[in-house]
């Protein structure tokens, strides 16, 4: 690893972050027309329209042994984490589920240490722990701004939250020697084929869209969504975790919730002292572990 991070892939992450951290919000719109799993599997669908072009290209590239890790990271990359985060948003704001997400970073850790072995500064955990007190706060919080209750669906941005860190992992350690886009277009044409097959036979979307406005009008957001926020963010985030490492590229979790926080506060939504707290506990740790990783990674690839 370079000991200088490159100006590009800076640019990158901010990018990334402005698209995904305006994700939110265009999920908050979609939902007063779609149901959650309509949402989610749209998302995809989209995305995978969009890239499969690009995968009929490029799907013979692919060595037949890395194809096992392709699916893996259309299911934990952008799959399963569309209907976690659709169907969470029906019972959070906006810009707390952008705030819970950015304990992504926590997760790309302990999954690297855990399952691939990495050698980490043993005060990350101290930032692990930190970052999980911040996460707590917010799951425990009321609707009122106090602590009242877990909110379970604060739980699903959680593990969509662990799933982009098993995302960041695989493609790191299994697929950076494949190109970003071929990644990101093969994996994201699996997962748009599932999600196709499971709006035609399991939903009633394309009676509906055709016949109600609000479907049609929710489904203009999820068009963004899936094309910008999807298919154009992964190609990002793949192309950062090649230039960079994990830890580095999930640091993107910074900037999505000021995003997602501005969003909110502009759409109506309140924030309660708890929130605050949550906030500024998660950022600490997530600044915490992502520091003295990368300080650890630079000892060793001086």
């Amino acid at each position: 690893m370079q000991s200088r991070t490159p100006v590009l892939a800076w640019l990158l992450l901010i990018l990334l972050s402005l698209i995904w951290g305006s994700s939110f919000i265009l999920i908050k719109r979609g939902l007063i027309g779609l149901n959650p799993t309509e949402l989610g599997a749209l998302r995809i669908f989209l995305a995978g329209v969009v890239m499969l072009p690009l995968a009929v290209r490029r799907f013979g590239q692919v060595p037949k042994h890395r194809i096992k890790f392709l699916i893996v990271i259309a299911l934990v990359g952008s799959f399963v984490p569309s209907f976690l985060f659709a169907i969470a948003q029906t019972r959070l704001a906006s810009s707390i589920t952008g705030v819970l997400n950015a304990v992504t970073p926590i997760f790309t850790i302990l999954i690297g240490v855990l399952v691939y072995g990495q050698k980490k500064d043993p005060r990350v955990y101290i930032g692990v722990l930190i970052g999980f007190v911040g996460t707590a706060t917010l799951i425990t919080n009321g609707s009122l701004g106090s602590i009242q209750h877990i909110n379970a669906y604060a739980l699903l941005i959680v593990i969509a939250s662990m799933l982009y860190g098993v995302n960041g992992n695989v493609i790191k350690f299994h697929l950076s020697d494949l190109p970003a886009l071929t990644i990101t277009s093969v994996s994201l044409s699996f997962g748009g084929i599932v999600s196709g097959l499971y709006l035609i036979f399991f939903t009633d979307y394309f009676h509906r869209v055709s016949h109600l406005e609000e479907v049609l009008h929710a489904s203009y957001y999820i068009v963004f969504l899936g094309v910008l926020g999807t298919a154009l963010a992964l190609v990002i985030f793949n192309r950062l975790v090649q230039l960079t490492d994990p830890v580095f590229t999930s640091s993107v979790t910074y900037i999505i919730p000021i995003v997602a926080v501005l969003w909110g506060l502009w759409d109506g939504e309140s924030l309660y002292p708890a929130h605050y707290v949550g906030i500024l506990l998660i950022l600490l740790g997530v600044y915490i572990t992502n520091k003295l990783s990368v300080r650890k990674q630079k000892k060793l690839n001086p």
